[in-house]
Parts: structure tokens; sequence; C-alpha cells
């Protein structure tokens, strides 16, 4: 059974930082693709950054955002720097393996002042 856990959310203020955490079990952690979807209230479900053969993020985050994976933890961070008010959202880990979709239960994140 995938399970994806979430960790490291909360409320910082405008130029901020924070690291998202998401530990997973039950799944081989290897090349599939795992990465960081967020949803903004009234708003569609976003992606935000991808790891697996390659890396990928959303237009609005590069250079600010960095994805990275240790496979000994079968754990996936987002370290989100130079926060902004539009990245508050509710923050979703992503697994996809053997043809599903896995998402973890979502991590508020705050931007205000």
């Amino acid at each position: 059974q995938v399970q994806l856990v979430e960790s490291g959310g909360g409320l910082v203020q405008p130029g901020g930082s924070l690291r998202l955490s998401c530990a997973a079990s039950g799944i081989i952690f290897g090349a599939n693709p795992m990465g960081w979807y967020r949803q903004a209230p009234s708003k569609q479900r976003e992606m935000v950054a991808l790891s697996g053969v390659t890396t990928t993020y959303a237009d609005s985050v590069k250079g600010r955002f960095a994805i990275s994976r240790d496979n000994a933890k079968k754990t996936v961070y987002l370290q989100m720097d130079s926060l902004k008010p539009e990245d508050t959202a509710v923050y979703y880990c992503y697994y996809r393996g053997a043809g599903a979709s896995y998402w973890g239960q979502g991590t508020q994140v705050t931007v205000s002042s």
C-alpha cells in the first residue's frame, strides 16, 4: 500500500523559506515521477516540481524552489525560497507508479506578513 506523508508547511513572511518533506512507503523509490503539486483556494491543482528521469519546475517557481530526493530515506523534499503571497496553497506530494497516481494528504503553506 502506497503512503505519502507530507510535513513542513506553515506560516512564513514574504521572502522567507520553508522546506517540505514527503516520506514514502510501499513504493520502489526509483526513477518513477515523484514531486509536488499545489492548490490555492478557488484554483485548479497545478504542478510545482517533479523529479524522475528529468526534473521539471513550474515557470512561477523556477529559480526559487528546488526539489531533491533521498533514496535511502524514500523521501522527497521541496526547498522553497523567496516565498511570495501567491505561493500560498495546500501542497500535495505526488507519486506515479504501476500505472497509478498517488497523493499525500496535503500540507498548508501560507505566505503572509
